[in-house]
């Protein structure tokens, strides 16, 4: 059947994938991810029909239905599959409730085995969302922006903090994906996905400072110590909690890798003394950084790659993650912690990190942070020491064009800060760029859903310089994107009124010619360039 599949920036010739992923999932794990989205949709279309608010219960699910299917998350077909049966099992109680079923074959269908989603997933691909192409790349970003915000409700349900109303626009928006909508009202769901966006960016960014604090200004190692250690990566702060409470006092010391580096900056993490440092770089040189490592790695969440033997038995996943074969840690029981008590003993076992490098990155510039110091940036900005801020948030990928990042970071006039988040920092992070007046010259949010801390610096700044437009600030963005939340990021950009987005290493394949033009006509979007056209361009506010 063939599978299809353009959701990432990587994907095949830049027209997407149709044999195999290239971030590693074969056609059989695309095909059942489609069903899971398609099943999704039914379930959405249940909810719908319901007299009373969506429930909570079916308002999380849906997030973790759509967090399943986030590029580089769950690569485990018999997971898939469990997930689908229990979002078709919810599915058809809501429908037991209803006078009459909605008129929809994905609120009708019914399967239970892995050849019965197999089979059904030759018409439930991306393709099946409309004959016309543009109708389809509309809402083919609806979808890539719902998956993204999925992610971030799931990471903020895990402490505890959620929103209804984020709950209700899933089914809102999910449902509209199965009805003949016109490109004008699609246009306004895709805005309308980047104004929740936004939402639940500020409810997550609620739940971890509230959980762990506000994050402060922090020098990382990169260094390692003489104990073995575990490794963690991915998002979920709560998952390195417990970790950090269950290695105390055990002479097991835990690591940060990629997403998880910001954890650093919150002060709830410092108590540990065995929280070490950060090792390694981007999620995509994980094959050599994990192989070098020597103890247990965990994966929290998405920003697995195909898994090499050389680590595969040292390797656990957990949450939404999955890869075959390798141990899944289970979910807490309601008011319990998760069980990492085989990784501990697993470590006890292990050589301590081979070093692969030795110094420090510093962070924790979130919005708390930096509008603490925002008297001193504004002098700065008003003495012109300060001449212009470049916001290079998103994603990090392994595309050699990737390097006109570094290359744009090396490049910028003296004058400059660059605002990050995400793992697009690890283009530039260990630069020596220096400072301005005892500012650095990289200030780093956090993970990418932190953008929405740089979107709080740049609306208070709008402020405090009295300007009635974000866009008339000195700040110019140059954003680097790779999967679905860099999509709902660039969403939530959108809606808060951001324009002159430069976007690369390419422009989303999904986006028609025409829906891009519309993008371009609205918002002034534009492909990265060369990087000294670039940024000559943005050090004109161009």
């Amino acid at each position: 059947m063939g599978m299809s599949c353009n959701q990432c920036q990587e994907s095949v010739h830049g027209t997407g994938c149709t044999v195999r992923g290239v971030c590693g999932k074969d056609e059989p794990t695309a095909q059942l991810q489609d069903v899971l989205v398609y099943a999704t949709e039914g379930l959405a279309l249940a909810a719908e029909g319901m007299a009373e608010s969506v429930s909570r219960s079916v308002g999380q699910l849906i997030s973790e239905s759509l967090f399943v299917t986030v590029t580089n998350t769950n690569f485990d077909e018999d997971a898939i599959v469990a997930q689908i049966r229990k979002t078709l099992a919810v599915r058809d109680e809501l429908n037991a409730s209803l006078d009459q079923c909605p008129d929809h074959d994905a609120a009708r269908w019914s399967g239970s085995s892995k050849e019965d989603f197999l089979a059904k997933a030759s018409t439930v691909s991306i393709k099946s969302l409309s004959e016309n192409e543009d109708l389809r790349s509309l809402k083919s970003l609806v979808l890539y922006g719902l998956k993204g915000l999925a992610a971030y409700t799931d990471h903020a349900a895990v402490l505890g903090y959620h929103d209804d109303t984020i709950y209700a626009f899933y089914v809102k928006a999910l449902s509209a994906l199965t009805k003949e909508l016109s490109a004008d009202e699609l246009t306004g769901l895709v805005l309308e996905t980047g104004g929740v966006a936004v939402k639940a960016m500020a409810l997550l960014d609620q739940a971890n400072t509230t959980t762990y604090g506000h994050p402060e200004i922090t020098s990382v190692s990169t260094g390692v110590g003489k104990n073995p250690g575990i490794l963690i990566s991915g998002h979920d702060l709560r998952d390195l909690e417990e970790l950090l409470k269950q290695t105390e006092g055990t002479g097991v010391d835990v690591y940060t890798h990629c997403e998880m580096l910001p954890a650093h900056y919150y002060p709830a993490f410092k108590k540990y003394s065995h929280f070490v440092g950060n090792y390694g770089g981007a999620w995509w040189s994980q094959d050599k950084e994990f192989d070098t490592f020597h103890g247990p790695i965990l994966m929290t969440t998405n920003c697995i790659v195909p898994v090499r033997e050389a680590y595969r038995n040292r390797m656990f996943t957990t949450g939404m993650a999955g890869y075959p074969g390798l141990k899944h840690i289970a979910a807490r029981a309601e008011g319990g912690a998760k069980d990492f008590s085989v990784l501990v003993e697993m470590a006890k076992t292990c050589q301590a990190p081979k070093e692969l490098e030795n110094g420090t990155i510093v962070g924790g510039f979130a919005h708390n942070q930096v509008l603490a110091l925002a008297d001193k940036v504004v002098d700065t900005v008003k003495s012109g020491a300060i001449k212009r801020f470049v916001v290079m948030a998103g994603c990090d990928g392994r595309h050699a064009s990737r390097q006109y990042y570094t290359d744009v970071a090396a490049a910028l006039p003296e004058g400059t800060i660059i605002l990050t988040a995400g793992c697009a920092k690890y283009r530039y992070n260990k630069l020596e760029l220096g400072d301005i007046g005892g500012i650095p010259r990289v200030l780093d949010a956090g993970q990418c859903n932190d953008s929405y801390s740089l979107a709080v610096i740049a609306l208070k700044l709008k402020e405090v310089f009295e300007l009635d437009d974000i866009n008339d600030l000195p700040i110019s963005f140059d954003i680097a994107w790779y999967e679905q939340k860099a999509v709902t990021v660039l969403l939530a950009l959108l809606f808060l009124g951001v324009k002159g987005i430069r976007l690369g290493p390419t422009l989303p394949e999904f986006l028609t010619p025409n829906v891009a033009a519309v993008l371009v006509e609205k918002f002034g979007i534009k492909p990265i360039g060369t990087v000294n056209a670039d940024i000559e361009a943005m050090m004109a506010g161009a």
